[in-house]
């Protein structure tokens, strides 16, 4: 299923791209990296370009994943992540939401561009950054710092050593994942730790 909506994506090329990037920062299709994997492969010259079309759109999806969220409140984000996990029910979309409000009641709009960045499904951040009324304008700065980082390491990565690293590519990604997210770790027990001072 996943390998069909790639392909379908990817017959329309740069406006595939668009598409997919856009898409799946509010609703369940696969993530563009596949897409862009697979076209920077195949045109290493426009990586870049590649690489700016998908942060782009990926956050003007964004921008409709917050709306979401802001008009369509929990409904919206209980659809979203029951979608992403199968198994799960309402309870489970409930706890979902508590740790995402604590993240962000922590780190605010870098809890956006760390979804944004890594692995982390974006598009339930998007929508409930809306739902918790998150200023727009930090949202977009934040996701398109974070979008940017993701897919310009992809395409850089790829533009330099093409297939000799198509396989490793998402190593590379966890890689500055785990990377962030001990910095947050860090910056967390920091700040923990001048509030008990």
């Amino acid at each position: 299923m996943l390998a069909e909506m790639v392909s379908w994506f990817e017959k329309y090329g740069t406006a595939g791209l668009a598409l997919n990037s856009f898409v799946e920062s509010f609703f369940l299709v696969p993530p563009p990296d596949f897409l862009l994997i697979i076209m920077d492969l195949a045109k290493p010259e426009k990586a870049l370009f590649y690489a700016f079309i998908a942060t782009v759109f990926s956050t003007l999806g964004g921008i409709v994943g917050w709306l979401i969220g802001k008009y369509g409140g929990r409904p919206a984000f209980n659809w979203i992540a029951k979608g992403i996990s199968r198994k799960s029910h309402n309870n489970k979309a409930q706890e979902y939401f508590e740790k995402i409000e604590k993240l962000y009641g922590e780190f605010g709009s870098m809890a956006v561009f760390l979804a944004a960045f890594t692995p982390i499904p974006y598009k339930v951040f998007t929508i409930a950054s809306g739902i918790l009324n998150m200023n727009v304008t930090k949202f977009t700065i934040a996701s398109i710092l974070g979008r940017g980082g993701r897919f310009f390491i992809v395409s850089l990565v790829l533009m330099f050593f093409g297939e000799n690293v198509k396989n490793h590519i998402e190593w590379y990604i966890v890689g500055a994942s785990v990377v962030i997210i001990l910095f947050f770790v860090i910056l967390y027990k920091k700040r923990h730790h001048f509030k008990v001072k």
